[in-house]
């Protein structure tokens, strides 16, 4: 069942950064699924502009792949994500929520792991006596990132396969020794079908990071992390009159004769209580208030869901299990909302399934001490994760009580065979990995290893990719499908998403969809 989420904000919330307040044509009532940084941005602008929001999110908490979770009693995120300095869209957000003055800025340090030993690679020096790579391959390689950060036309690149692209560029050796394995990392064998434009993107935002005023690689961090933006987040959108459903996984959206939309929910399983009660989410920095009154049979809270036993949970009968709305908008992955609507005309349903995701198995490390300084250390070997990502090279160690918190992640396809192991094969796999790669690494400094596995991270971007996109607008009057898949020029980030749903809302308020 459902958990609604309207309720009166206790916690102190900074000043709002002030925004012209526009009109909608009509007080529109509006659903948005998915409740990650798209849902809420468009949540938020709507609210803003005068609609009435619900946001449904299947979750029991909000921020999609920006979700919190909890490891050795730290809040902390579930997937590594930091804020670079020219990262404006999420930063105008963070700044209109409130954070402003919680940024902190860091200058990082990048390694590369390859040929067994592990080497720095963050200022120009090291990148000359880089030793995997002769002078010449240097040379074009530094050549091809130059290049590739001066290139305009993105819609070019994307009809050029990247292996190709990067070979004519770089050279067949600069590509086997450097290029391939990173590709290798993000995008697993689908590298093979994906565009010059995917690097493109890349090198771009690291360029612009550089170029952002501050002429260093600086990344920064929210103080306490997403855990502590998501709390803001959603006390802004409910004080902005969102209702933000948790638990609530949308089953079918249909048109009906009248013009109005119908969202039926499915089935679900909730925690048995007694009588209505109003749940409080207590964090770091803050108390929020989840629920008024919750209905008997429901329970809730805002960050997280109490721990279920196989004792305590029962079936309910839904209560609303079908509403209408004037608008839908869909921001869940392009696959799942094809089996959502049934009255998509068949060549839109082949579109939606036709998007090719990438995954991710992704460990979480607490350790006692640090493997190394490097914020992000580059994996060329084979090794069976594909990058270390060192979180506590970036923020305060005082944050996770002295410790170093590490992610570990593969990209994968869906169907990849380690999404069917158990967490215990993986940390085992992993902690494997770790030991051959750092000699001075012992089990004893794990103090927590937990694994987080998605499905469904970023469409893969093949070649010739925004060709083949569906449009936002459906066949169907009224909804809309806005997603991770229609980042044509840029890559899967939470500055991107914000942007999409920046620019789809503008779009929007102007008729133009």
């Amino acid at each position: 069942m459902h958990v609604s989420l309207r309720a009166k904000i206790g916690a102190e919330g900074a000043k709002h950064i002030a925004r012209p307040r526009l009109s909608l044509n009509m007080k529109e009532n509006i659903a948005i699924v998915g409740s990650g940084f798209l849902g809420m941005t468009l949540a938020m602008r709507l609210a803003d502009a005068g609609a009435n929001v619900t946001l449904f999110e299947s979750a029991p908490e909000i921020g999609g792949l920006a979700s919190v979770w909890e490891i050795n009693d730290i809040i902390w995120d579930k997937h590594y994500h930091v804020v670079l300095a020219s990262d404006r869209n999420t930063r105008n957000v963070f700044e209109e929520i409130g954070l402003a003055d919680e940024f902190r800025w860091v200058e990082t340090k990048t390694g590369f792991y390859t040929d067994g030993e592990l080497l720095s690679m963050s200022n120009t020096m090291e990148f000359l006596t880089f030793k995997p790579l002769d002078i010449i391959s240097k040379l074009r390689l530094g050549a091809t990132i130059f290049y590739a950060s001066k290139v305009k036309d993105w819609r070019r690149l994307e009809k050029l396969d990247v292996e190709k692209w990067l070979t004519r560029w770089s050279g067949k050796k600069t590509f086997e020794k450097m290029w391939k394995p990173l590709l290798k990392a993000k995008l697993g064998d689908a590298y093979k079908q994906t565009a010059a434009s995917f690097i493109w993107a890349t090198i771009q935002r690291m360029y612009s990071a550089r170029n952002s005023g501050m002429k260093k690689e600086m990344f920064g961090y929210i103080r306490g992390g997403y855990g502590r933006v998501l709390e803001r987040f959603g006390e802004t959108l409910v004080e902005k009159g969102v209702e933000i459903r948790l638990n609530a996984r949308v089953k079918e959206i249909k048109n009906l004769e009248n013009g109005k939309i119908r969202v039926s929910m499915a089935d679900a399983r909730r925690h048995k209580d007694t009588k209505p009660q109003v749940v409080t989410q207590r964090t770091k920095y803050a108390q929020f208030q989840a629920a008024a009154a919750v209905a008997p049979g429901f329970s809730g809270a805002f960050l997280s869901e109490p721990q279920l036993t196989k004792e305590s949970v029962v079936d309910f009968p839904r209560a609303k299990a079908n509403e209408v709305f004037d608008k839908v908008i869909l921001t869940c992955p392009s696959n799942v909302a094809a089996k959502m609507m049934p009255q998509l005309t068949n060549a839109e349903k082949q579109d939606l399934n036709a998007i090719q995701y990438q995954g991710i198995v992704c460990a979480s490390v607490m350790l006692r001490c640090s493997l190394s300084n490097y914020y992000v250390t580059n994996i060329t070997d084979e090794t069976p994760f594909t990058g270390v990502i060192e979180m506590s090279a970036i923020v305060d160690k005082r944050e996770f009580n002295g410790n170093a918190l590490v992610y570990l992640p593969r990209y994968i396809a869906p169907d990849d065979e380690l999404f069917d192991k158990t967490d215990d094969e993986i940390q085992e796999i992993y902690l494997r990995g770790l030991e051959r790669m750092y000699p001075h690494f012992r089990r004893a400094d794990v103090v927590a290893f937990k694994i987080s596995k998605v499905r469904q991270v970023f469409p893969v971007p093949v070649v010739n990719y925004s060709q083949g996109l569906s449009d936002m607008k459906t066949s169907v009057d009224g909804v809309y499908v806005v997603n991770s898949s229609h980042i044509v020029n840029g890559t899967l980030n939470i500055n991107e998403t914000v942007g999409l749903a920046e620019r789809f809302f503008a779009d929007y308020n102007a008729g133009r969809v």
